[in-house]
């Protein structure tokens, strides 16, 4: 780092020498003019020699970020003549912006990329796509100081070969342009005079050229797509949803509440996986077995016994119950009130504008794909030989497994191992890195605490070999980081090593739609695909697989597929929470400190124990931790983790702060009811004010104390 100082305060010398010797008066027009004749005959006799001072003296001075760049070029055709000018201006050019661009990288790239990383992330992303068509485009335009760009571009990740040919090439109009002056040199009375209005509005439109050509380009390619396929005359509707999922659920209530024709098709049950196999029926089994625990712990609640009998067949008859209850609310019969036509069966596109459900052909203007995901089982030897169930088929049990092993250490894994030992399962669970490997070491370690407190036993850094079987038990052999195998024999084989994107038997080969490498279908930042008016949204296009944020895709993949002929909008990912609703909570959104390190962000951290808060004293839940990452110096939320119970009622409040810009100084000033949860959030608040008071004006203001009173300042 020392040494990144040294050189920006030796190249802060050579600009400040330039100034202070008044070199700059060295590269006026008037000098110019008056030296012109010299300089042509000392070409004339050394021209290697004259170019080679000449392109060095160029490379300086662009590399320093110095004034003059239009005098030189002037010169280049002054001295050099058109054809031998161009060249040489635009190669020493090139490289003295590419030399300046290094030492903007070299000195305060890193520094502006861990303090601003967040902010950045976009601009990298478009950059690493269209930097070159960015970059092409500034150095067409003249009017934006060359120096400047860059500068800028330094402080980027746009690569340094990309730069240069972007450079090289887009400078070429320009360069062109003043090196022609420069051999017309005498009619130049001020530098203004090389840029009429005329040539300054035909650089801006070569400029946007690039930009028309690749919309050209892609309206060329969008319909070549369309030409296979026959457009009707007519629609039957505005919007066809494939998946009555979250998303396929919001997309159509939102297309139905704008008065829009929309159909919405389901081939299996209503509400999706989170209503049928997902979050409704594990919530349901997580509270049950979380009064269990309460009831083994009722003593330090001042109840000396308690006798609970627990029947697990009564269980998952509740789970199924609590399911039936929450039906309705996903019903074929609510969403035909709402104005949604349902129909059941399985659908299959057939053209961009039109689906085929139980031998009828539908045709619609836009059709929104939200067929969700499925549990992923691995390819283990064996396993297609033993009982083994997934996130899915696991509420089948009627009777409860004496012997569960569970694959898979991420949040489903985790909420069901624990929720399973506490129901009185000997659970085994196995993971090949870590479990919770999304959270930080700190949040992580306090759920693997909790889960072996439950009596779970967790292999990590262990891989899965295969299944056998013999004629009394079934065993998953496993394998440790050692290359040690042990066999752990089971009744129950729970598979939770994640979820695949439904995309087969939907149409979407013979379309050609293309897949990402994580199998979800590829969208763009308006999640459509590569036909316009074809949208996906929800687990099926990710990249979250949240219930939350398949709701929220499917506002942006309902109304740009409705209106987005007038006004699209971009996919806001910028603030994602999630939690993981184990015992204890794991709630998150935005950065963590493993992601911060990662990505080279500067940030500070504020911890709030929940063992100092009243009312988690008075629920004997004194445990966890409220963590926020802020800008060092700053009240700016960069991220939360929250572990304890009601961990993911808590982050609401910040999640509203981030997605609005408000910073903890607001969250201090708000008044929380006490005794509550809630109140953990003020307190973590209080602890970064504490962090950041101003000691200076705190001395000041105890001597002034002192003073009032009567005493002498010590």
């Amino acid at each position: 780092m020392k040494q990144r100082w040294w050189v920006l305060a030796v190249l802060g010398l050579l600009v400040g020498l330039f100034f202070v010797f008044d070199l700059d008066r060295f590269f006026s027009l008037d000098t110019l003019k008056a030296s012109h004749e010299a300089l042509q005959q000392a070409y004339q006799q050394k021209p290697l020699y004259i170019i080679g001072i000449y392109s060095l003296t160029y490379i300086v001075m662009a590399s320093l970020s110095l004034p003059g760049a239009t005098v030189m070029t002037l010169a280049g055709g002054a001295m050099f003549g058109l054809w031998v000018g161009v060249p040489v201006v635009l190669i020493s050019a090139t490289i003295g912006a590419t030399l300046a661009f290094w030492v903007a990288r070299y000195v305060l790239r890193d520094t502006v990329q861990r303090r601003f990383g967040d902010r950045l992330g976009t601009i990298n992303k478009g950059l690493e796509r269209d930097g070159a068509f960015y970059l092409f485009s500034l150095r067409l335009v003249p009017a934006f100081p060359f120096f400047l760009i860059n500068l800028l571009m330094g402080l980027t990740t746009i690569r340094s070969g990309t730069f240069f040919w972007a450079s090289l090439v887009g400078m070429f109009a320009g360069s062109t342009v003043y090196v022609n002056a420069g051999t017309q040199l005498a009619s130049i009375t001020r530098l203004s005079d090389v840029l009429s209005p005329t040539l300054i509005i035909s650089f801006l439109l070569l400029a946007v050229f690039p930009w028309i050509a690749r919309w050209g380009i892609g309206l060329v390619k969008t319909r070549r797509l369309y030409a296979n396929w026959p457009k009707p005359l007519h629609f039957d509707r505005n919007l066809i949803v494939i998946g009555a999922g979250a998303a396929g659920l919001v997309t159509s209530y939102i297309a139905a509440v704008t008065r829009a024709k929309v159909t919405l098709i389901e081939g299996h049950k209503m509400g999706g996986d989170c209503l049928n196999y997902g979050c409704v029926p594990s919530k349901a089994l997580i509270r049950t077995a979380t009064f269990l625990k309460q009831a083994q712990k009722s003593q330090s609640l001042g109840v000396k016994q308690t006798d609970v009998e627990c029947n697990f067949s009564d269980v998952m008859a509740r789970v199924h119950r609590v399911v039936k209850t929450v039906e309705p609310h996903d019903s074929v019969e609510r969403y035909t009130q709402l104005g949604v036509e349902v129909l059941e069966g399985r659908a299959r596109i057939t053209s961009p504008w039109s689906v085929e459900v139980n031998g009828q052909t539908l045709t619609t203007r836009a059709i929104v794909i939200a067929t969700g995901a499925s549990p992923a089982v691995p390819k283990i030897p064996g396993i297609e030989t033993v009982r083994y169930f997934t996130s899915d088929t696991i509420w089948s049990l009627t009777e409860r497994p004496e012997r569960l092993v569970v694959l898979g250490g991420g949040p489903i894994g985790c909420e069901l191992s624990q929720a399973f030992a506490r129901l009185g399962c000997q659970v085994t669970q196995v993971e090949m890195g870590d479990v919770m490997q999304r959270e930080d070491a700190d949040a992580a370690a306090l759920v693997k605490a909790a889960l072996q407190d439950d009596g779970v036993q967790i292999l990590t850094q262990t891989k899965a070999v295969r299944c056998e079987t013999t004629a009394d038990e079934q065993q998953l052999i496993v394998c440790d980081q050692n290359g040690k195998e042990m066999s752990l024999p089971f009744d129950a084989l729970l598979c939770a090593v994640g979820r695949a994107p439904r995309t087969e038997g939907f149409g979407l080969e013979e379309l050609g739609i293309p897949l990402s490498s994580r199998r979800t279908i590829e969208t763009n930042a308006w999640l459509q695909t590569i036909y316009p008016n074809i949208y996906a949204c929800g687990d099926v296009a990710g990249p979250y697989q949240f219930t939350h944020t398949a709701a929220h895709q499917a506002w942006y993949a309902s109304v740009n597929a409705l209106f987005g002929d007038f006004k699209k909008f971009k996919a806001d990912y910028s603030v994602i929470p999630w939690t993981t609703f184990t015992d204890p909570e794991v709630a998150r959104v935005g950065l963590s400190e493993d992601e911060a390190k990662t990505r080279g962000i500067a940030y500070e951290v504020t911890r709030y124990g929940l063992d100092d808060l009243d009312r988690a004293i008075a629920d004997e839940a004194a445990h966890g931790f409220v963590k926020v990452l802020t800008v060092p110096g700053k009240d700016r939320i960069l991220g939360v983790a929250i572990v304890g119970e009601h961990a993911s009622d808590l982050l609401a409040e910040f999640v509203l702060a981030m997605k609005h810009g408000l910073g903890l100084n607001k969250i201090l000033g708000t008044i929380h009811t006490y005794p509550t949860w809630s109140e953990a959030n003020k307190y973590a608040a209080g602890e970064w004010k504490r962090a950041h008071a101003p000691q200076f004006l705190l001395k000041w203001v105890e001597k002034f104390h002192a003073r009032r009173r009567g005493e002498k300042a010590g």
